[in-house]
């Protein structure tokens, strides 16, 4: 599934394409995604212009002057900037069509993603009003997490992949960031220190900045908006790497599963 660093990939090679742009045509082949996409977005979005292309968590919203197309990925979404000579595909389920002619195209095969419209405030739809700060903004730092960490008694993995305490942080990146701190993903959230809970905060950062910058991980149903697959998982350090030798200490990676996901450590350089 792609995760924050995919779709911020995503949105940052569509935004050029978009911005100030305006919405000539919406063509929906499918209209049965994870939520049925609302029959009226044409009407709602045609002649309007594209103020912004933003990201919330792992959705993607077209801010329009009178309210905003809401794009989810899904398990194997991906978006293209295309034009009316190319083609669209089984999977391609809709079309948003600028006035410049380049058209914004839903590619989905398990149709596990979603295209809606909210009116009012972005952040009071309710898929995205529940959800916690983002990983690479201040109100993410050392103070807020420890205060939400305390008396946990779930892994931390899985206190850093709970989207209502912060969003964006994947099983990809929950084991990279856990490898960078230092800490074994089984300890209880709660009883790890402060001074701890900064150095995650800090790998978490890291690890997010690393692979939006490599064009996020190359994951088996995403690439990027130019069709290429992202480069991070060239420099995964632990994820994936079971049986191989630690980077730092040559000792043997470890996986275990995790609330049915799989978790990679090393269990020297993590406890």
């Amino acid at each position: 599934m792609p995760e924050l660093p995919e779709v911020e990939t995503s949105r940052r090679g569509i935004e050029p394409h978009l911005l100030n742009k305006t919405i000539s045509k919406i063509t929906i082949r499918q209209h049965k995604l994870r939520w049925p996409i609302p029959k009226n977005l044409p009407t709602l979005a045609t002649g309007q212009k594209i103020r912004e292309v933003c990201r919330r968590a792992k959705y993607i919203y077209l801010k329009l002057d009178n309210g905003n197309i809401i794009i989810h990925l899904g398990m194997s979404g991906s978006l293209r900037i295309c034009t009316s000579k190319t083609p669209a595909e089984k999977h391609d389920h809709i079309d948003i069509i600028m006035s410049n002619k380049k058209i914004l195209r839903l590619r989905d095969p398990r149709k596990f993603g979603c295209v809606l419209w909210q009116a009012s405030d972005i952040n009071e739809h309710k898929l995205i009003k529940p959800l916690g700060p983002e990983p690479l903004e201040n109100l993410f730092d050392t103070d807020y997490l420890h205060k939400n960490a305390k008396n946990r008694k779930c892994s931390i993995k899985a206190f850093i992949m709970n989207s209502h305490i912060v969003v964006g942080v994947g099983n990809i990146y929950a084991s990279e960031a856990l490898f960078r701190a230092g800490i074994n993903p089984k300890r209880q959230a709660g009883k790890i220190s402060r001074v701890r809970i900064k150095k995650l905060v800090d790998a978490i950062k890291l690890t997010l900045k690393s692979a939006i910058k490599e064009g996020g991980t190359t994951l088996r149903d995403f690439t990027g908006i130019s069709g290429q697959p992202g480069y991070f998982a060239q420099k995964l350090l632990v994820y994936g790497r079971d049986g191989e030798k630690c980077t730092v200490c040559n000792q043997t990676i470890k996986q275990f599963s995790q609330q049915a996901r799989s978790t990679f450590y090393c269990p020297n350089c993590q406890h």
